[in-house]
C-alpha cells in the first residue's frame, strides 16, 4: 500500500502459492490490514481467497473488509463468484475482489470483479469480458448491523478448527 505522498506503508506477500508458482515465488509467512480513514482492510492476493482461513484471520484481526485481487480463468467462473461471496458472509465483512481480464488462451481471464456486503450479496459487478471500474458504499451501519445478526466471528469456539480428536467403539 502506498500513500498519497508515495510512501510504502504496508506491503503484503500472497501466502498460498497456486500449482507450480512455488517454483518461482516463496510464500509470506503473515497476514497484512491496513488502516484506511476508519476502515481495516484485511489484503489477500488470488489463491489467498480461496482459503476461508485467510479471509478469517483478517476478520479476528478486526478487518471490516477484506480486499483480494486475483487471476481466475475463463471457464472458472462459479468458484470465482462463489469463493468471495462466501469469504464476506463466513467473516461478515465486505469483500472487494478485482480480477484481470481478457487474454489469450489458455491465460484468458474472465473479469467479473465484484463487491459484496457482509452476507455475501452482490453490491456491484463488473462484466466477464471488458474492464470496469466498480463503486459502491460500505456503510458502517451496515456492517454493525449484520455483525449483529450474525454473530459467527463472536461465537466462534477458541480453539474451533484445529486437530480432532478420533473415537473409538
Amino acid at each position: 500500500m502506498v500513500d498519497r505522498a508515495g510512501a510504502v506503508r504496508v506491503g503484503y506477500d500472497k501466502q498460498q502459492l497456486w500449482g507450480d508458482e512455488g517454483e518461482l515465488f516463496s510464500a509470506g509467512d503473515r497476514g497484512a490490514t491496513l488502516l484506511v480513514d476508519d476502515w481495516r482492510l484485511g489484503l489477500g492476493i488470488c489463491y489467498d481467497g480461496c482459503f476461508p482461513e485467510h479471509g478469517r484471520a483478517a476478520a479476528l484481526d478486526g478487518a471490516h473488509g477484506y480486499l483480494c485481487p486475483s487471476g481466475y480463468l475463463a471457464g472458472s467462473e462459479h468458484r470465482r463468484d462463489l469463493y468471495y461471496a462466501a469469504r464476506a458472509l463466513d467473516n461478515t465483512m465486505f469483500v472487494v475482489f478485482a480480477n484481470a481480464v481478457g487474454g489469450v488462451d489458455p491465460w484468458r481471464f474472465n473479469g467479473g470483479a465484484a463487491i459484496y456486503d457482509p452476507e455475501g450479496r452482490v453490491l456491484a459487478r463488473g462484466a466477464d469480458q471488458d474492464p470496469a471500474v466498480l463503486v459502491a458504499t460500505l456503510d458502517p451501519a451496515v456492517l454493525a448491523a449484520t455483525r449483529t445478526a450474525h454473530s459467527m466471528l463472536a461465537d466462534r469456539l477458541p480453539n474451533q478448527g484445529g486437530p480432532r480428536g478420533s473415537m473409538s467403539g
